[in-house]
């Protein structure tokens, strides 16, 4: 047997909430996490968009059925089968996206890019890959790849914001995780500002908007 490859063309769906214009001061770029739809994901933000707000839920490329072939259709935004390929293709895909927004946005407009769960490491990635221009990283309920050289790359900090953001009853982040979070996050020199709220793995509608009223008085 032998493995080839080829590059192909894709559709790609994104959904928005908001408006695009040169009233725009803030842009979210927020990506979904495993086993989400983007149109279900951006759902989360519609109390933070608005006339100043414009929310960007990109869909990951592959689709799959939740449970067998009867449940809900879903998207992921990589395995580890083919992963290089696959981050190369979102990579490409989200800056893509980006500079098509970028074009119609007001020059001084604050970029944020948020990452639920997996969405987080695909942030990160697309940040090391393609090195966007942005002001602030949050991090909701996921985290940093532990495979790239933060140390190397320091610039890609300098001058902007990282916030991780948890639910205290949060099944995927374990008090062992957390020390782990902690230990990756000093070594590798990354200051990031610390959220809780009380609640499980999902974006919690009222800490966004608390944290959102918050990151605009600034």
């Amino acid at each position: 047997m032998e493995a080839h490859k080829i590059e192909v063309t894709r559709t790609a769906h994104f959904y928005t909430l908001g408006i695009a214009g040169p009233s725009t001061q803030y842009c979210i770029i927020a990506c979904h996490g495993y086993g989400q739809l983007a149109k279900n994901f951006i759902r989360k933000f519609d109390g933070i968009a608005g006339e100043d707000t414009l929310v960007i839920a990109p869909e990951a490329l592959s689709k799959f059925y939740w449970q067998g072939f009867s449940g809900d259709p879903v998207a992921s935004w990589m395995t580890r089968e083919h992963r290089l390929d696959e981050i190369l293709d979102y990579c490409r895909y989200l800056s893509q996206l980006y500079l098509e927004y970028k074009k119609i946005l007001p020059e001084n407009v604050k970029i944020i890019l948020f990452g639920f769960s997996q969405g987080c490491a695909t942030q990160m990635r697309w940040v090391f890959q393609d090195q966007p221009t942005f002001d602030t990283l949050v991090l909701w309920a996921g985290m940093m790849p532990d495979d790239l050289d933060y140390l190397a790359n320091v610039h890609l900090w300098m001058n902007r914001d990282v916030h991780f953001i948890y639910g205290t009853q949060d099944e995927f982040i374990t008090p062992e995780r957390m020390d782990h979070y902690q230990t990756f996050f000093q070594n590798n020199q990354i200051p990031v500002v610390q959220r809780r709220f009380t609640g499980t793995h999902t974006v919690d509608r009222a800490t966004l908007a608390e944290w959102f009223a918050e990151y605009k008085k600034r």
